[in-house]
């Protein structure tokens, strides 16, 4: 497992103790994974991991929803991201919950035979492009919308981190691209998945937090608590830029249309243009993580770390990119996803990112 890891030094479950170790044990009782690599590389900064967790469980593991339509979700948001690792991941967890046929199809970039999944994907896919998705009556119930838009947004936000700070391959010599290696991981998982789970269980991990506004289509819901400490958590990293780099950063996702930027990083050559030369490599890899984590490289980080040696500004750093991209996505797609049934309807607060409060321990 040394070879998945790109920048950061994790804390392994071994080494674990308080919050970190917490996560580390839901985790491995309720997603069956005892190492997960994606929540290992936010382990230097807890409070961001517990979020991410909390959010990452409440959505697409507990409550009544169906697996197999979230794991559907998962898997269309990391396609399109181009997130080799969540791909290769969620494929197998498809895999796992019985629905063979159907985790290959969408990892070749098929459509699904059956209508409801195909309408599911259809949604999900849209999601990456800004006023493009809206549910269609066939894509899910409202009585699951907290459920299903919770783990749209959560893989908006973890494509974004594992891309910049996982190696792509799961398996060493990119086993997982062998549909007998992710059918037999999906059936050592099955049990596991398969399983139902009361909702709200990694919510102590958050308890020391203040209250905080909810997004309306998941007020009153664990996932709504869970998504607002994310945007919280994730959002304060912006502090560890300038004033001038925050607003850059805020305006050039705000004008992002949900395309792949062009190769080469001449695309950031307008943003960044006449930013004073310190706030370059905190606006430049902030502006990667949103559009474009794949494209980190090790001068971009090796930039960054001359001012900035720790792993945990590193990973809150990312996560401020990340979290402003995936609040971009949750205003274009809010608009058509109704409360939760039974929830009252909390205003959603102002987007935690354009704040610039102290990052968390």
């Amino acid at each position: 497992m040394a070879n998945t890891f790109r920048y950061v030094t994790p804390v392994t479950p071994e080494a674990a103790t308080g919050r970190i170790a917490g996560v580390y044990g839901q985790a491995a009782t309720d997603f069956g994974l005892a190492r997960m690599p994606v929540l290992m590389t936010l382990s230097p900064a807890p409070d961001l991991l517990a979020a991410t967790w909390a959010l990452l469980r409440e959505s697409l593991v507990a409550g009544p929803a169906s697996r197999t339509g979230r794991e559907v979700v998962a898997l269309g948001v990391s396609v399109a991201n181009r997130c080799p690792y969540c791909v290769a991941a969620h494929t197998t967890l498809l895999h796992a919950t019985g629905d063979h046929r159907l985790a290959e199809v969408i990892a070749r970039g098929g459509t699904p035979a059956d209508p409801g999944h195909a309408a599911l994907l259809d949604w999900a896919t849209a999601t990456r492009t800004p006023g493009a998705a809206r549910p269609s009556a066939a894509a899910f119930p409202p009585e699951h919308t907290a459920e299903y838009a919770g783990t749209a947004l959560t893989f908006h936000f973890i494509n974004r981190m594992a891309s910049a700070l996982l190696a792509d391959s799961m398996l060493p010599g990119n086993l997982h691209r062998s549909r007998l290696v992710r059918s037999l991981g999906g059936r050592v998982l099955a049990r596991t998945v398969r399983r139902r789970l009361p909702a709200g269980e990694s919510l102590p991990l958050l308890a020391e937090r203040p209250a905080l506004p909810e997004p309306a289509w998941a007020a009153g819901t664990p996932v709504g608590t869970a998504f607002a400490a994310l945007r919280t958590a994730a959002g304060a990293g912006g502090a560890l830029l300038g004033e001038r780099a925050r607003a850059t950063v805020l305006e050039t996702v705000g004008g992002w249309d949900g395309e792949h930027p062009a190769m080469g990083g001449g695309w950031l050559d307008g943003p960044l243009a006449g930013l004073p030369g310190a706030d370059l490599p905190g606006a430049r890899l902030a502006l990667l993580a949103a559009l474009a984590p794949y494209r980190v490289t090790d001068a971009d980080v090796a930039a960054w770390r001359a001012g900035h040696p720790d792993d945990a500004d590193l990973v809150r750093l990312l996560a401020y990119g990340a979290i402003t991209a995936v609040e971009g996505v949750e205003t274009s797609i809010r608009r058509g996803l109704p409360a939760p049934s039974g929830t009252g309807s909390r205003p959603v607060s102002p987007p935690v990112s354009r704040r610039a409060s102290p990052p968390s321990p």
